[in-house]
């Protein structure tokens, strides 16, 4: 059955360490006065028909963090920071719960992404057998920016499990997964915050963008 006209949830992944951020969470560093994850939010409420948060855990102080946000927590499927496929597969677990039919991954440290990677990331999966597909800019791949029909949250369960896999392309690669290129000349969709001086660098990219005219 074709399903490209179900509603997709929208789960944005902030169970990182943030080691690299002198212990500021990433999700509230703040660029134009405005926190990395608000941003987000704002860039795919209107390209999904729900949203949801993915921290590590869903402890009474993770959850205050959060509070003021107004999204559902969907914790880690696996603990022992198992990294973004645990986050996933909570989103997958999710998604199918709620009648939806795919999960549109994307970090909480990417507040560039475009308008339109829902509908193309959508349109590209139903050209594969397994209905996945990934974002790629530059010649570059980014695994974690990816369309998941929740058929596939049992192979993740077992991946997970069974087989203790981390890496999320490791995962994809054994799938017939669609890439899809965005072009840009001045500012990458998928530019991701990891340090300070990646901030600097965020604050300086939200100058009106010459790819967007």
């Amino acid at each position: 059955m074709r399903d490209e006209n179900t509603p997709i949830l929208g789960l944005i992944l902030a169970g990182g360490l943030s080691r690299r951020m002198g212990g500021t969470p990433k999700f509230s560093a703040r660029i134009g006065g405005v926190s990395l994850i608000e941003r987000v939010i704002s860039l795919v409420r209107d390209q999904c028909g729900a949203l949801a948060i993915n921290p590590y855990e869903a402890t009474a102080e993770t959850q205050a963090a959060f509070a003021g946000i107004g999204l559902p927590l969907v914790a880690d499927a696996v603990l022992g920071h198992a990294g973004p496929l645990a986050g996933v597969l909570a989103g997958l677990d999710y998604a199918w719960q709620k009648g939806l039919s795919h999960v549109l991954s994307v970090p909480c440290d990417c507040p560039f992404l475009p308008a339109d990677l829902a509908a193309r990331l959508r349109a590209a999966s139903l050209e594969t057998r397994d209905g996945l597909a990934c974002a790629a800019s530059g010649g570059r791949i980014h695994p974690v920016v990816a369309l998941w029909p929740t058929r596939l949250r049992e192979d993740l369960r077992r991946a997970l499990i069974d087989q203790g896999l981390r890496k999320v392309g490791q995962f994809q690669h054994g799938y017939d997964m669609a890439s899809v290129e965005w072009n840009f000349r001045k500012r990458d969709p998928f530019f991701n915050i990891n340090t300070p001086d990646d901030l600097l660098r965020a604050q300086d990219l939200l100058a009106p963008n010459e790819d967007e005219d």
